[in-house]
């Protein structure tokens, strides 16, 4: 298990952490999306123990990870840029990884650059983005540590390529003691592989939880009540995060069980209402309007 305690980072005037306290729980695909800024990158840097805290602390297994080799040797950190080696081929960077890392399975990861088809002998240079992408994957898995921290790494991968790797991580955690960690901007991607996600935003989690009680905890209404007085009674018996209205359709977005929600919403007498699930995409945007973030401070 990974806990954050009270960790704060700051670089001159950039509170990039501010005071985060969270547990990551093993065996888990932990998802981690923000805000652009919001410190992502500077967290797993922390986790990784590639960066020192200011203050706080991080624990792997109840161990800190600072300047700790036995814990680091168990932590795989994969860049949202893979560094590579100038001249280096695909074997060169396979006998450093596993120089480093001392679980490294060799086997596992020729038979995989042949399925993904990454030349060995080919100067990792003259690769494409994505083929950089999926050869810092395959290294990262190979690896074989317990925790792999994923910044970014799914962007520029195709989807043929992005279900492989998926399929390889579950595969890999049936197999062994395995929980990756994903940052990501693909909401819909995260939708798909993780078990809990967190939100960051400003340096803070917003929230940090399953990503299906954070599914039952808030919801979208629609509804139309003819009786204006019922809908405001609604409205004010309601934990509203974001309201809309369109003629005489109102649309809630509500902090609540669903059919709770749904139960309040028929008590005035409404002529049509139905509750709605929100994708992660319409959670992380209602969270972060909450938090001041909102798109018109964009486009008005």
């Amino acid at each position: 298990m990974i806990e954050l305690k009270n960790l704060d980072k700051t670089f001159r005037h950039i509170h990039a952490v501010d005071h985060v306290t969270a547990q990551i729980q093993s065996g888990m695909v932990f998802g981690l999306v923000g805000s652009n800024g919001a410190g992502k990158s500077t967290l797993m840097r922390l986790i990784s123990g590639i960066l020192r805290p200011d203050s706080g602390e991080v624990l792997v297994d109840e161990q800190p990870v600072y300047e700790n080799g036995p814990v680091k040797s168990e932590i795989c950190f994969l860049s949202d840029s893979p560094y590579f080696f100038s001249t280096a081929d695909t074997i060169r960077m396979r006998e450093y990884y596993a120089m480093c890392y001392p679980n490294f399975d060799r086997r596992l990861f020729d038979s995989l650059i042949k399925k993904f088809r990454l030349e060995p002998n080919r100067k990792i240079s003259t690769f494409s983005k994505g083929m950089k992408k999926q050869l810092s994957l395959l290294l990262g898995l190979c690896s074989q540590t317990r925790y792999l921290l994923c910044d970014e790494t799914f962007d520029g991968l195709d989807p043929v390529v992005r279900q492989a790797v998926k399929s390889l991580f579950a595969s890999e955690m049936m197999k062994r003691d395995f929980t990756p960690v994903i940052s990501s901007h693909n909401l819909r991607e995260l939708e798909d592989i993780c078990d809990s996600v967190g939100l960051l935003h400003k340096g803070k989690f917003l929230l940090t939880r399953d990503l299906d009680q954070i599914k039952c905890t808030i919801c979208k209404l629609q509804c139309v009540i003819p009786d204006r007085s019922r809908e405001q009674q609604l409205i004010r018996s309601l934990h509203i995060l974001k309201l809309e209205r369109s003629g005489s359709l109102l649309t809630l977005t509500v902090r609540g069980d669903r059919g709770e929600v749904l139960r309040t919403a028929e008590a005035s007498e409404p002529l049509f209402a139905e509750v709605l699930p929100l994708t992660l995409e319409e959670i992380f945007i209602s969270e972060t309007e909450v938090a001041g973030y909102d798109i018109k401070d964009f486009i008005y």
